[in-house]
């Protein structure tokens, strides 16, 4: 199969007004709120904006330029997405079988029902089963520690009893929305039907065929020198520039976390997934499908903000205060318009080191953002993802 790639080029200036949307990223970097910060955006047929400002490490004399590989974590957790729809598609998985049908660490799950009066978990069967749709809405009953104090109190005592399981499911199937680890059993029910690794899956299927060679869970040195080194947002508000990653090839590969990319492989994605699931003569999924990611998941369940355990890896989080927010099948999705910015019902997500992406198809656009930052969510970084957008569509709004 003939890879797809987005095709750019070095400067792009398609939009009437773009050097407004470059002045609005230089300021962040010239006020010293972001060292360096990738911008792009497309639309269904060409690449509309690029923008690479900065540099890759405080400090340093590298610039950031479009090229430049980042650990994007959760935003792998779209790549795992569209793996498990194909799948889907070819009716090796179902949306609304359970789970352990395919994979047996999901079965004899045990839900956290609270703790007794001594602390000690008390636990009961969940009411209804895992499924892979569930899995991918964030309904499924797993949730981080990073913003659940509930987990961080059951695996404090789960280390003081060996008898406790040493993962549980944080409510029932269905009834709650809560961020977690629930990806990672997508990538792990990805590898038991396919029979390869998740690496090898996504490379197969996903990322040669959109012609994606920036993107994976190992990288080359050729892919590391283009690396920008992750910076830590000090209690003064100053940034301390972090050694690049001691880097070792994998044994496992996490649907959840763990990937790089650029803003070009990962736009790419994106403008796919704009076009219905196909770019380039290549499709990744049918354009049903890909509605069906687009479709509110969870009804009436609240989405998207989340209170933090650890504010040195995470703020809380709350992207659009008083927003509406519901989730699909891989993306969070605004009910309501973004003052200045995406229309509503788009797409979004992120990753842990202040890596962003949107697609608004009401609009016909898709972005991305990406910055190397702790913690998640810092504000300074959300206010250069949010003058770019705003600066995107006054542009978009202008040609």
């Amino acid at each position: 199969m003939a890879s797809a790639r987005l095709a750019v080029s070095a400067p792009l200036r398609t939009l009437r007004q773009s050097g407004d949307i470059d002045a609005a990223l230089q300021a962040r970097v010239d006020a010293g709120d972001v060292p360096g910060i990738v911008a792009m955006a497309t639309n269904a047929q060409d690449t509309l904006y690029q923008g690479a400002f900065g540099l890759r490490a405080q400090g340093a004399t590298a610039k950031m330029t479009v090229d430049t590989v980042f650990r994007i974590a959760s935003m792998v957790k779209l790549l795992t997405t569209v793996a498990a729809l194909q799948l889907v598609e070819q009716g090796r998985l179902k949306l609304d079988e359970p789970a352990a049908g395919i994979d047996p660490a999901l079965a004899d799950l045990q839900v956290l029902a609270g703790f007794d009066a001594r602390g000690v978990p008390q636990l009961r069967p969940p009411r209804k089963a895992v499924t892979l749709r569930s899995l991918l809405s964030h309904t499924s009953g797993f949730s981080y520690p990073l913003w659940d104090a509930d987990v961080v109190r059951y695996l404090r005592a789960a280390r003081s009893d060996p008898a406790l399981p040493h993962s549980v499911l944080m409510f029932d199937p269905g009834s709650r929305w809560s961020y977690g680890g629930s990806l990672d059993r997508v990538g792990r029910l990805v590898e038991i039907v396919s029979g390869v690794t998740l690496d090898r899956y996504f490379r197969d299927h996903i990322l040669h065929p959109l012609g994606m060679n920036d993107t994976g869970f190992t990288i080359t040195e050729q892919q590391r020198a283009r690396e920008a080194h992750l910076h830590v947002r000090r209690s003064d508000g100053t940034l301390e520039p972090q050694p690049l990653e001691k880097h070792t090839a994998p044994r496992k590969f996490s649907g959840g976390g763990g990937i790089y990319s650029t803003a070009p492989d990962y736009l790419t994605l994106l403008q796919a997934l704009l076009n219905g699931g196909s770019l380039g003569g290549t499709s990744i999924l049918h354009p049903r499908t890909v509605g069906l990611m687009a479709d509110n998941a969870i009804g009436n369940l609240d989405a998207g903000v989340m209170r933090t355990t650890n504010p040195a890896i995470s703020n809380d989080v709350d992207f659009f205060p008083g927003v509406r927010l519901r989730w699909g099948l891989g993306h969070m999705i605004n009910l309501d318009p973004v003052e200045g910015g995406r229309k509503a019902g788009s797409l979004t997500w992120a990753g842990l080191y202040n890596t962003y992406y949107w697609i608004d198809q009401a609009s016909g656009l898709a972005a991305v953002v990406m910055m190397q930052i702790l913690p998640f969510a810092d504000a300074r970084a959300l206010a250069a993802y949010r003058a770019f957008e705003r600066a995107l569509y006054r542009a978009r709004d202008a040609a």
